[in-house]
C-alpha cells in the first residue's frame, strides 16, 4: 500500500476469516490429521473492505448487527489482525471501543489515568497536564482514589470515557460510545465531540444512532454482512441502510447500480450530483425538489417506479397536479400497495408546499391497494435538508382503526397536526408498510417525496418551538424621594 500524507487511515482489501467448528473435538482433529482435512468451515466477518478516511475528516460506519463494524475498528486499532489485507494508521489514536478494556480492576482512578496514559505514549508529566481536565470531565469526586472495582457502571465509563477523549488524539475512533451516561453526561461527550472534530481531530464512529451519523460525519461507509456496499453523503447512505433494514435488496442493487453507472454521457461531477440528489439534495445542498415541469409534477419517475413496476401516469385532478414533487425522490417497495397520489393543505384549506409556524396543517395520501393485506400502517416523516428524521407518525402509532383490504380497495388517510417546526426547508416522506408473519415488510415507500416550506414570523432556538407563554414583571426601583417619605 502506498503511503499518501492525506489520509489518516488507510484501509485496503482487509478480510478478516473466522474458522468454525461443529464440535470442540473437531479442532483437534484437523490440527492432527495428517492429510490435511478441513473439520472447518470459513466464516468471513469481513471480505475485501477497501476506503480511505483523509486527515481532519469524520467519516461513520452504518450497517446491521453482524455486519463486521465493530471487526474493521478492532483491525484499524490493531487489536484484531487481518486475515489478509493491510491497514495505514497515520496519527496518535485513542479508541473509544470497550470503555475500559484497559483498566485493572485494583488500581484506583488516578493510577488507571496514568497507566493507560502511559500506554498511549504520553509521559507522566504530559499527563499531569491532563489531569485536571480529565477529571472534571469525569466528575466522580473523590472515588478517583478508590479502586476502579468499587465504581458503579455509571462512574466507570464516565471516566473511561473522560480519559479517551481528553488526550487531544490526532485520530479518534469511536464504537457506540456517545451512548453512555446519562443525558447529562451525554450532551457533554457531544459538546467535547464537535469542539475536537473542529480541531481537526480525524474521527471515525460507528453508531446505530442515524441522527449522530447525519449531524457529525461528513461522509458515511456502509457495510452489510462484511462486505462493503457503498460510501458517500450521510444522507444517502441512511437512506440505504434502511433499505437493507427492510430487506429491500433488490431496491438497493439497483440504486447501486444507478449510482455507479456513468456510461450515459455524465461526467463525474455531474454524476455526484445526481447521486446526491437522490437522497433530497441538489449539487448546493438545497432541497432537492424546486420547480418541476407538468410531468415531474405528475410523479413521472425514470421508467418505472419502485413499487410493483406500476408505471406512473398523469391523471387529472390529482392532488400532487398542484404540489412541488422531488423528480429524485427515492421510493420502493413489493407492490401491493401503491400511494398515487398525496396532498398538504393548510389552515385554509388551501393545497400547498408553503406552511404557517403555528397553523394546522394536513397531510393527505391516497393507497391503492394490488393485492390482500390484512393490517396496513400508513406513515409520513419529515425530515431536514441533511437527512435527519425530525418528526413523524403513523396509524398504529395513532391507534387508528384500519380495516383489512383486498386488491382494488382504495384508503384516503388523512394527518392533521399543528405546525411548530422553525421557519425553513424540509422534506416529506411517507410509506405503506405491515407486518407478514411477523416481519416488516415495505409495500411502497417514498422517500423526500416533496419538500415543505415553513413561513414564520418567530423563530426560536432549536428545531421547533415550545410555545412558550412569556410573563415577564417590572418591579422599579424605589427612588430618593420615596424614600425620605418613607
Amino acid at each position: 500500500m502506498s503511503s499518501n500524507n492525506e489520509y489518516a487511515i488507510q484501509v485496503q482489501d482487509v478480510s478478516k476469516i473466522y474458522k468454525l467448528y461443529d464440535k470442540p473435538i473437531d479442532r483437534l482433529k484437523e490440527s492432527l490429521s495428517l492429510t490435511h482435512k478441513n473439520y472447518h468451515r470459513d466464516f468471513f466477518a469481513l471480505s475485501d473492505i477497501s476506503f480511505n478516511v483523509k486527515k481532519g475528516e469524520t467519516v461513520g460506519i452504518i450497517g446491521t448487527n453482524g455486519s463486521g463494524k465493530s471487526t474493521i475498528l478492532k483491525i484499524i486499532t490493531g487489536v484484531l489482525t487481518p486475515t489478509s489485507g493491510q491497514v495505514r494508521v497515520s496519527g496518535v489514536i485513542s479508541a473509544l471501543l470497550e470503555l475500559g478494556a484497559g483498566f485493572n480492576m485494583d488500581y484506583t482512578g488516578i493510577e488507571n489515568i496514568y497507566m493507560n496514559g502511559t500506554m498511549m505514549g504520553f509521559s507522566k508529566k504530559q499527563m499531569d497536564e491532563k489531569l485536571p481536565d480529565i477529571l472534571e470531565f469525569a466528575d466522580i469526586g473523590d472515588f478517583v482514589y478508590q479502586p476502579v472495582k468499587t465504581y458503579s457502571s455509571g462512574m466507570f465509563v464516565r471516566l473511561a470515557f473522560a480519559l479517551s477523549i481528553n488526550v487531544e488524539p490526532e485520530i479518534l475512533i469511536v464504537d457506540e460510545a456517545l451512548s453512555v451516561g446519562d443525558v447529562f453526561f451525554q450532551s457533554k461527550c457531544y459538546r467535547r465531540m464537535e469542539e475536537i472534530r473542529k480541531n481537526g481531530t480525524t474521527i471515525l464512529m460507528v453508531t446505530h444512532d442515524m441522527g449522530s451519523v447525519i449531524k457529525y460525519c461528513d461522509r458515511v461507509v456502509l457495510l452489510n454482512k462484511g462486505h462493503y456496499v457503498a460510501e458517500g453523503a450521510p444522507g444517502k447512505m441512511v437512506d440505504l441502510y434502511k433499505k437493507i433494514l427492510a430487506n429491500q435488496m433488490d431496491d438497493l442493487e439497483e440504486e447501486l447500480l444507478e449510482m455507479n453507472d456513468f456510461s450515459g454521457g455524465m461526467d463525474s461531477d455531474a454524476a455526484g450530483a445526481g447521486a446526491k440528489s437522490a437522497s433530497g439534495e441538489t449539487a448546493d445542498g438545497s432541497a432537492g425538489a424546486g420547480a418541476d415541469t407538468s410531468e415531474n409534477a405528475a410523479g413521472t419517475a425514470k421508467g418505472q417506479d419502485g413499487a410493483a413496476g406500476h408505471a406512473h401516469k398523469k391523471h387529472s385532478g390529482l392532488m400532487k397536479d398542484k404540489l412541488t414533487i422531488n423528480p429524485n425522490r427515492t421510493e420502493y417497495g413489493n407492490g401491493k400497495a401503491e400511494i398515487y397520489d398525496l396532498g398538504m393543505f393548510d389552515e385554509r384549506g388551501n393545497l400547498t408546499n408553503l406552511l404557517l409556524k403555528g397553523e394546522y396543517f394536513t397531510i393527505k395520501e391516497k393507497i391503492r391497494f394490488h393485492d390482500s393485506i390484512q393490517s396496513p400502517i400508513f406513515t409520513y416523516t419529515i425530515k431536514d435538508k441533511k437527512g435527519a428524521d425530525l418528526t413523524g407518525t403513523n396509524t398504529m402509532f395513532e391507534g387508528a382503526e384500519i380495516r383489512p383490504v383486498k386488491n382494488g380497495d382504495e384508503y384516503e388517510v388523512n394527518f392533521r397536526q399543528k405546525m411548530t417546526l422553525q421557519g425553513g426547508e424540509y422534506l416529506l416522506s411517507m410509506s405503506c408498510t405491515g407486518f407478514e408473519q411477523g416481519e416488516h415488510t415495505v409495500y411502497h415507500r417514498l422517500y423526500d417525496v416533496a419538500n415543505i416550506t415553513v413561513i414564520s414570523n418567530k423563530n426560536t432556538v432549536g428545531v421547533y418551538d415550545m410555545e412558550s407563554e412569556v410573563e415577564a414583571v417590572l418591579k422599579p426601583a424605589e427612588t430618593e424621594t420615596q424614600n425620605s417619605n418613607s
